[in-house]
This record gives C-alpha cells, structure tokens and sequence, in this order.
C-alpha cells in the first residue's frame, strides 16, 4: 500500500509523540490501528463481491453460449427430421395410383407428425414386451 521504512514510522512516531502527548498517544495508535482494520475488511469484501460478480458474468456467458449451441443442435435435428418426412411423403406420393398429391402441411405439423410416428414406433415395442413381462409374472405367481 504505502512505501515506508523504518525512517518514515519513526519520524511519525515522533511528531505523534510531541502532538498528542505520551497519555494519548497509546489511544491513539490503538484507535487508528482500529479504522485501518475496519478499512482493509471492507476493501476486501468489496474485491470478493467484485470478483464474485465478475464470475456470475462469467457463468452467464458461458450459459448464454452452450444456449446458442443447443439451439442450433436442436435446429439440425428438426431439419433432420423434416427430410426424413418429406422423404417418406415423397415415397407416399409416389405410390399413389390416384394421381392426386394430398396437400403439403406446413413444417410444424410434418415435424410432430413424424415424431408421434417414431413414438409410436418405439412405444409399441416397449409395451409388446412389458405385456409378455406381465403374462408371465400371472403365470409363476404362486396361487
């Protein structure tokens, strides 16, 4: 904080001495010993809270990044899927003898009706084994 040597402390030690007396000079130091106490703390609570607020910026930041990259992860997946529909849309055209191509829906609704589909999918064969799980367990069940 401040640059001083011996020299410095003793010269202030003395126009201390000669200014407040010997019986005040003890309070004194004791009192100014007090408030550089009080001082330091409270500069160094301000630093921790500066620090800490420079870490919470830090954190949104980085939150606001992987934001951004889950986002356009996201946006990659729907454009996935969409070409998957509009494939299997393509192919469902393409085998109608009818000659007529139904009406396009717009990309929310291929989307949802693509994921319904591949949950369905994955739901039937889940509950085609937790039925035969069942059937089983009515079996051995002792009676």
């Amino acid at each position: 904080m401040f640059d001083m040597g011996f020299l410095e402390l003793m010269l202030i030690g003395v126009v201390g001495l000669l200014v407040l007396g010997p019986e005040r000079l003890p309070k004194a130091a004791r009192t100014l010993g007090l408030w550089i106490g009080k001082i330091k703390r409270t500069v160094s609570g301000m630093q921790r809270e500066i620090s800490a607020q420079l870490e919470a910026e830090e954190l949104r930041q980085k939150l606001n990044e992987q934001q951004k990259k889950l986002d356009e992860g996201v946006q990659q997946v729907k454009r996935g899927v969409e070409s998957i529909a509009e494939e299997e849309s393509g192919k469902r055209s393409a085998g109608d003898d009818a000659g007529e191509a139904p009406p396009t829906a717009p990309p929310e609704k291929r989307l949802d009706d693509a994921l319904a589909r591949a949950r369905t999918g994955s739901e039937g064969d889940d509950s085609k084994g937790s039925a035969d799980a069942s059937t089983a367990d009515k079996d051995s069940a002792p009676r």
